[in-house]
């Protein structure tokens, strides 16, 4: 397992959409993109909860992007 490093600015940045509850979009490898709030992050995945209350689990290098939705 890698180590999980709060320094780095990808991670920071993350950590301030769960602590501000902010509702981000998520796009994955195949093209699918997810709308909802990061409820955690670990080094390997992100997870996020939709409007439904539906959990996602998103393993970071399936992950093309990620940005506050618009």
């Amino acid at each position: 397992m890698s180590e999980f490093d709060t320094g780095i600015p990808s991670i920071r940045q993350i950590q301030g959409y769960i602590k501000n509850q902010l509702e981000v979009e998520l796009k994955v490898t195949t093209g699918d993109s997810l709308k909802g709030k990061v409820i955690w992050q670990d080094p390997e995945c992100i997870c996020l909860i939709d409007s439904q209350q539906q959990k996602t689990m998103v393993w970071r290098q399936g992950l093309v992007y990620i940005k506050p939705a618009s």
